[in-house]
């Protein structure tokens, strides 16, 4: 009889030990989700049910060693966003909340980190111009071989002025071509600096002038958006067509819904030098603009709300990661991680005036000591590319960056190809 019942015992254990999985039972108490990785760290959001608050939770995280590390967290919501950092990249790690009595415990999440990019860059520049002053003020990649710049290019001619400016450059892989791209009005064509540049696609590009000029693929369209955004256009953004956000001096702001152009009061009247866009988890795009002395957030309504930087901060440039990390620059990297301002003190972060990204292991910068700043989500590198070369704009495509400024009274461009 007692060989039965031990049999028993042991079948018994053997179906509930086959029956374990990594999801939360039926009644489980607590619930993490992984929200967001990065190489070195996790954005996890812990859910309590039917347990009193404020309660102590024991947050355990195993490495793939089986090193383990526990804190202890005090709960006052039923929903935390928790926020690990100090890990490893392309490591899994086993994310356990327990609470005492030990079986109110959470599903054992997993969660591996991001593998790191290469900083193995090879790179290639040009000059343009030969008479005057030429620059470059903003550029876009669409493909390896089909990259756009813009900006005011003077060559020497035979023509009246002794000139011609041309206001875009584009690379199809084997050559430049300079382009003059006109802004027609009441039937006569108009060539002016270009100073901004976005493309969705090939046929699909928009360029920032006073007002805009948008390519479909077949012709040039001017687009009069004065009487809304009395300024320059200084950097363009959008997530589609029918979702589009131009920035400029004096605070101005304006949005494209599809069929027509709105203002949209920013509440500053300082320069606005750059937007950045990111995919919030319900679907609306969140936006931030660096303003100088302030980063506004604009919601997916248009509604617009000041985030105030620390003292001595001043914002040229914006990209984000996500709505947990922002990255900024002006005098040096600033993150606006997890709501709140991070200055970092490392040297080779606090020269940085621009910055643009595609993911948390693939972000570029411009420093001010006249190199070109990779993170690879773990470590950085500076890629020095001539002691005369000055660069304004910065942005990252797959495996190309493209960068561009001017050298003495030339226009400049650079692209890296990463190896």
């Amino acid at each position: 009889m007692k060989n039965i019942i031990l049999l028993s015992l042991i079948l018994l254990l053997l179906i509930s030990a086959s029956c374990n999985t990594t999801e939360p039972p039926s009644n489980t108490a607590i619930t993490l989700k992984l929200e967001d990785v990065s190489c070195t760290e996790a954005w996890i959001t812990l859910t309590t049910a039917n347990i009193q608050l404020p309660a102590a939770i024991t947050l355990k995280q195993t490495n793939q060693t089986g090193d383990t590390k526990t804190q202890i967290l005090n709960l006052n919501t039923q929903d935390s966003l928790l926020y690990i950092d100090s890990l490893l990249p392309n490591q899994t790690y086993k994310i356990l909340a327990a609470m005492q009595p030990y079986n109110n415990a959470s599903n054992e999440l997993s969660v591996t980190t991001l593998d790191t990019t290469s900083h193995n860059f090879t790179f290639q520049s040009w000059t343009f111009g030969t008479i005057g002053s030429s620059t470059l003020y903003d550029v876009a990649i669409i493909a390896e071989n089909n990259i756009w710049a813009v900006g005011e290019i003077m060559i020497a001619d035979t023509s009246i002025n002794g000139y011609t400016m041309y206001n875009a450059a584009h690379w199809n892989g084997g050559q430049w071509e300079l382009l003059r791209i006109p802004y027609i009005f009441q039937g006569d064509s108009f060539y002016n600096p270009i100073y901004a540049i976005f493309a969705f696609n090939a046929d699909d590009i928009w360029f920032g002038i006073g007002n805009l000029i948008h390519w479909d693929g077949t012709k040039y369209i001017p687009i009069d958006i004065s009487t809304v955004f009395p300024s320059l256009v200084n950097k363009i953004w959008g997530s589609s067509r029918g979702d589009m956000y131009v920035v400029g001096n004096n605070g101005n702001i304006a949005h494209y819904n599809g069929q027509s152009w709105k203002r949209i009061e920013s509440g500053t009247i300082s320069v606005i030098g750059d937007i950045s866009g990111i995919q919030s988890k319900n679907g609306e795009y969140v936006k931030y603009c660096a303003a100088d002395n302030v980063l506004l957030r604009i919601d997916g309504d248009n509604n617009v709300s000041r985030i105030n930087v620390i003292q001595g901060m001043f914002l040229n440039s914006v990209w984000a990661a996500s709505n947990n990390l922002v990255y900024t620059a002006g005098n040096g990297i600033v993150f606006y991680k997890n709501d709140k301002w991070q200055k970092t003190d490392r040297p080779d972060l606090n020269t940085i005036f621009s910055v643009n990204g595609q993911s948390y292991n693939d972000i570029v910068g411009l420093s001010s000591n006249l190199s070109i700043f990779h993170f690879n989500g773990y470590s950085s590198n500076s890629i020095h590319t001539g002691s005369n070369n000055i660069y304004v704009k910065i942005q990252i495509k797959n495996n190309t960056i493209a960068t561009i400024g001017w050298q003495d009274d030339k226009a400049l461009i650079t692209i890296l190809y990463r190896n």
